[in-house]
């Protein structure tokens, strides 16, 4: 107040929620996205139809492609959407896991914040919950050998299970096993490590999932530039380009006058001796393939026809940096200093029913897993499928560590945070017994995903680990409860970890918040869409999330 007169510190447009207000306005939000994936999980899960602006459509179940696609604008919202961001980058799989459990830990969380208790004490009874059940994670995981080829598969299966890939997925297993065997290497402290920048995935549509195949080397989806070229060399010297075969420009804008054909002939002759000397460069360099990133003028591609040359143009980047691991070759940049050395010596030969040019070096330390699939949306889904089966086989590869799953791992964490959490003075016990709850969000969503009853389940289960047995999980095909681990569903440690630590950190983020201001609407797009206002829900998440 200033002489009787309120101080006005905000804009008009601008937005103040506090206390209780900005908690059930975050905490609502937060579950909101959460709420959207649980459908999506386990075996058993739905798809999702994401319809973008422009009308393409995409059919997933795959958690952290249906957060990305979907129109969200709340700030709470995005928060929750980096968390599933965070666990593909960090794990490759369990992105719909973490963020489910980060939405059960807010419901949890505003049951104790409705009980009176201050929202540092839940913080800090997360904090210790998350720390104890990454070091019992650990402790109920088995170690694997990087050369177990069947733990390895059993892993790639349960990651591919209910992804677009389930019919053939032995199969896919196996290839993704290989793959990943293809490009690991033993570090000089016997640790192993996977570059899966040494491994490439090509899509094609028209046939089975079940005749997807492993290349070892690349395969480039080119043409030859002239259809009198070679197509195929059992030991070639290849050139890598990234410079073009055209006649140089002038870097302004020029024009060139001239009187007579004479002179437009010069000039025509003067274009073609450029062209005709890059040409003698590669010639003499002994290359007889060259895969170039730009361009090749006509008459360039009749110079290399007549030399036997095989040219390729407008090669990807992504393809040409392939093709230098394949084939251990530099990327030239200039002509002008091309020399022998620069080539490497593979084979190249041309599959024309594909349309595809398979690439493999000497020395080849690179592999292709050529994906097929009967229609786009298929084959689309079948590479994301395929991508995280990737990704959770190199992590296990690296971290050495699985996990039973089905549910089991987080039914036998709970168990055991119960029984912690008896040593947890004050109110961060309740906190404890929170987090232990919401890690049972897990096997309560694959049952009921499944159309089971997911109260006799999660009943049948704890009686199972109470009983010592910690590695029983959820068969939802059976209905029953098993031994997921002699059943070879497996899961990655690593994944379990972080999705654990992941949705810990974003639940205390969103509970820090106690007061939220705005210079306009409540979303980061400043949008028209209501939300501002205190229980919103999602306050401008957009039409496709509130579908869900």
């Amino acid at each position: 107040m200033q002489q009787g007169q309120p101080m006005i510190i905000m804009g008009e447009d601008a937005q103040r929620v506090q206390d209780k207000d900005a908690q059930e306005y975050n905490i609502s939000a937060a579950r909101g996205v959460a709420e959207s994936v649980r459908s999506t999980l386990g075996p058993k899960g739905m798809d999702k139809m994401l319809v973008n602006s422009m009308g393409d459509v995409t059919i997933t179940n795959d958690g952290v492609t249906i957060l990305q696609e979907m129109d969200i604008d709340n700030p709470t919202a995005e928060m929750v959407v980096e968390v599933a961001e965070t666990q593909e980058d960090e794990a490759g799989d369990g992105t719909t896991s973490a963020v489910a459990i980060a939405g059960e830990l807010l419901k949890n969380a505003q049951d104790l914040l409705e009980q009176d208790i201050h929202p540092t004490a839940v913080i800090k009874g997360f904090n210790l919950a998350s720390e104890y059940a990454r070091e019992q994670v650990d402790e109920v995981a088995t170690a694997v050998d990087p050369d177990d080829t069947e733990t390895l598969r059993n892993v790639a299966e349960t990651s591919m299970t209910g992804k677009g890939a389930e019919l053939d997925k032995e199969t896919l297993a196996d290839l993704v096993v290989r793959a990943v065997q293809g490009v690991t290497v033993e570090a000089d402290d016997g640790s192993h490590v996977v570059d899966l920048a040494n491994l490439n995935i090509e899509t094609r549509t028209g046939r089975a999932a079940g005749e997807s195949r492993l290349l070892t080397g690349a395969a480039i989806d080119k043409d030859p530039v002239h259809e009198d070229m070679p197509t195929d060399f059992e030991s070639a010297n290849v050139l890598l380009l990234n410079d073009p075969i055209e006649v140089e420009e002038a870097d302004v804008d020029t024009s060139v006058n001239v009187d007579s054909p004479d002179q437009l002939q010069k000039f025509l002759d003067q274009e073609e001796e450029q062209l005709r000397e890059k040409v003698d460069q590669i010639v003499e360099s002994g290359a007889d393939v060259v895969f170039c990133q730009k361009g090749i003028d006509d008459l360039a591609q009749h110079y290399l026809a007549k030399e036997g040359i095989l040219a390729v143009r407008r090669t990807k980047k992504s393809d040409l940096t392939f093709l230098k691991n394949v084939l251990g070759a530099p990327i030239v940049t200039d002509l002008d200093s091309l020399t022998a050395d620069d080539l490497a010596v593979g084979s190249v030969t041309r599959d024309d029913d594909e349309e595809l040019f398979y690439v493999e070096g000497e020395d080849a330390h690179g592999v292709t897993l050529l994906l097929y699939g009967t229609t786009d949306h298929v084959v689309d889904e079948l590479e994301r499928g395929i991508q995280d089966a990737l990704d959770v086989v190199s992590t296990t590869v690296s971290d050495g560590r699985t996990l039973p799953g089905g549910g089991a791992v987080e039914v036998e964490i709970a168990r055991r945070l119960r029984d912690y959490a008896d040593s947890v003075e004050g109110r961060e016990q309740l906190a404890v017994e929170a987090f232990a709850d919401s890690l049972e969000l897990i096997p309560r969503v694959l049952a009921e995903n499944a159309g089971l009853d997911a109260i006799d389940l999660l009943v049948d289960l704890r009686a199972a680990h109470e009983a010592g047995d910690q590695n029983a999980g959820l068969d939802v095909f059976a209905g029953e409860v098993v031994n997921t681990a002699d059943a070879g569903v497996v899961e990655t440690a690593h994944a379990k970890e972080q999705a654990i630590a992941s949705a810990a950190e974003a639940a205390n983020l969103v509970l820090k918040i106690d007061d939220i201001i705005s210079a306009g609407d409540l979303s980061t797009s400043g949008g028209d869409d209501e939300g501002g206002a205190p229980g919103g829900g999602m306050g401008g998440m957009g039409g496709m999330g509130g579908a869900m």
